[in-house]
């Protein structure tokens, strides 16, 4: 498994290992378990590599079915794609992109109605850099000022673009680029100035709210959304040892995870009062690399992301704001270490899309739709 790679790179194995260390049971959630009865649609891009570690990563859906996402080609370099609802790809790499092993174009983790997606790519150098993908194909990079890498995570309908840089001591810090390019840098007031320290910014709703986590002097990992004016609040789960913000919705509601040392990750739900509900997949394993993660939530409160069993294989679910949850499975899902499926966007219609890991570490592309 590749883990060099942040915001580009094959999944989202990187932010799987930070989330490692997430999670409480706080069983606050009476939880309904269904039977999964969703169609699956494979996604397999004509450039991508069919070796072990290469394929097709969606890891983004707007509300018209449009799909974003990483494919991997045989020479480990990374490219965009974008299918249409029709099932017509169009693919993109940025002139600046590196073009050897591990470089490339990618990390679209959001699209918006418009089509425009927040990606990023990795220079020769291996330096990584934001990326703008308007609807027209025009390429925008950009960094905030101090940047060593940047990483766009979230964008809106109005442009409005979320994420993550890293400045030259190591220290982590949250942005916002405005749709006319303008960039806002922001740090919650309790995160660390130490290396690894620092503020990590993900997604961002329709009113400009963005959440995200922060990394304290003590390494203690806290949760914040903060306000289209600026106004951070910082928020942790009741008796958590960690607690992590991912997705957002129009309402302000979060999904993420929180984290106990023994105990692993828990899915989280927070709504915009501050009230917290937790949720476990049954089929979770117990420990601190085990558990269930929440990583994306639709207008309808629907949030999605995976749970690791005790084989450290990968599962979706799909938690909605009833208390139901649906575990499910792509087809051709490997059962190993780090195989199997991992969901990473959901749109108003409630479809999902991510990625399945076979048992030969391949790649496929999946969109999931009831």
């Amino acid at each position: 498994m590749k883990t060099s790679i942040y915001n580009l790179r094959k999944a989202a194995f990187t932010v799987a290992v930070v989330v490692f260390t997430a999670g409480v049971d706080l069983q606050a959630a009476d939880n309904t378990l269904t039977p999964d009865t969703a169609t699956y649609t494979i996604i397999r891009v004509s450039g991508a590599g069919t070796a072990a570690y290469e394929g097709t990563v969606p890891l983004s859906i707007n509300p018209s079915g449009v799909v974003a996402g990483t494919y991997w080609d045989s020479n480990d370099i990374a490219h965009v794609f974008v299918r249409a609802a029709d099932g017509t790809i169009t693919t993109y790499s940025a002139p600046e992109a590196g073009t050897t092993s591990g470089q490339g174009t990618g990390g679209c983790y959001s699209i918006n109605s418009a089509g425009d997606m927040a990606c990023n790519y990795v220079d020769s150098d291996s330096v990584f850099h934001g990326l703008l993908i308007s609807s027209d194909g025009t390429m925008t990079p950009f960094d905030p000022t101090g940047s060593t890498d940047t990483y766009p995570y979230g964008i809106n309908n109005a442009g409005a673009i979320s994420g993550t840089y890293v400045d030259s001591s190591g220290v982590d810090h949250g942005f916002v680029r405005a749709s006319d390019g303008t960039i806002t840098t922001f740090n919650a007031s309790g995160a660390g100035t130490g290396s690894g320290q620092g503020t990590y910014a993900y997604f961002i709703n329709a009113s400009g709210e963005i959440t995200g986590s922060y990394v304290a002097s003590t390494g203690d990992i806290s949760g914040f959304v903060r306000g289209a004016k600026g106004k951070i609040t910082e928020f942790d789960v009741p008796g958590a040892g960690g607690t992590y913000g991912y997705g957002i919705n129009n309402a302000g509601t979060i999904a993420g995870n929180s984290w106990l040392a023994g105990q692993g990750a828990s899915g989280m739900v927070r709504v915009s009062s501050g009230t917290f509900t937790s949720f476990n997949a049954p089929g979770a394993g117990v420990g601190n690399n085990f558990g269930t993660v929440g990583w994306a939530i639709n207008t309808g409160g629907t949030a999605t992301g995976w749970y690791i069993d005790s084989n450290t294989a990968y599962h979706g679910f799909e938690y909605t704001a009833s208390g139901t949850l649906v575990q499910f499975n792509g087809p051709h899902a490997g059962t190993g270490a780090n195989q199997g499926t991992w969901p990473y966007g959901i749109n108003t219609s409630g479809s999902i899309v991510g990625t399945i890991v076979t048992s030969g570490n391949v790649y496929v592309g999946f969109i999931r739709s009831k």
